[in-house]
């Protein structure tokens, strides 16, 4: 089974609601992202997105220029049905393999809660690292929360590689500084609890 009919698979079995990294608390990164005082029109990418509900409170709060990305167009679909196609750009690629995402143009801040903590294999972090570093525009943001060192080695079925603050700031480079991090216990729909690692990086360069 390749990731695409892996992840198709998953948003097509379960409810939102019951999928395990549903969120019901936004405030970590609704916080992180204040802290940019990015403009309401800013450019916004969230990759991996799923049918994150981070989209709809950004609507909420007035931000008009968002864009999502995920290998399933199975759960884009789903996101576009939610909040109107007229709301959000959809782009269906893979942060491992790009096509569509190469052409697209910079953004201001790039979001990613539990994507990258996916990709394993060294190319694969590479190529996702290089593509962030080519779309994220001078002085915007790139905001991750990925398992953390104490986290789960597995997830959905799949491993993971799991990150701390430093690993982080040594994969960006030196073109971005750490604007705040903390760490987070993320709670299931299960009830099982979830190490995680926040941050946020600027681009200086």
């Amino acid at each position: 089974m390749t990731l695409q009919e892996h992840w198709d698979k998953s948003y097509l079995n379960s409810s939102e609601e019951k999928l395990g990294w549903y969120e019901t608390d936004l405030n970590p990164s609704l916080d992180l992202i204040a802290k940019t005082n990015l403009s309401k029109n800013t450019k916004i990418l969230s990759v991996g997105a799923g049918i994150t509900t981070l989209i709809d409170e950004l609507l909420k709060q007035g931000y008009s220029n968002l864009l999502a990305t995920d290998i399933s167009a199975v759960a884009l679909n789903k996101l576009k049905s939610r909040i109107g196609k007229k709301n959000i750009e959809c782009i269906t690629d893979d942060l491992t393999n790009p096509v569509s995402l190469l052409k697209m143009k910079p953004v201001d801040l790039w979001i990613d809660r539990a994507v990258l903590h996916f990709f394993t294999g060294r190319k694969d972090q590479e190529t996702y690292f290089d593509l962030l570093r080519s779309k994220v525009k001078r002085n915007g943001y790139a905001l991750f929360a990925e398992f953390n060192t104490n986290g789960a080695k597995v997830c959905s079925g799949l491993p993971v590689h799991r990150y701390n603050e430093e690993m982080l700031m040594k994969r960006l480079g030196t073109e971005f500084e750490l604007i705040d991090s903390f760490e987070y216990t993320y709670i299931m729909p299960s009830g099982d609890k979830r190490p995680y690692i926040y941050a946020l990086f600027k681009k200086n360069n």
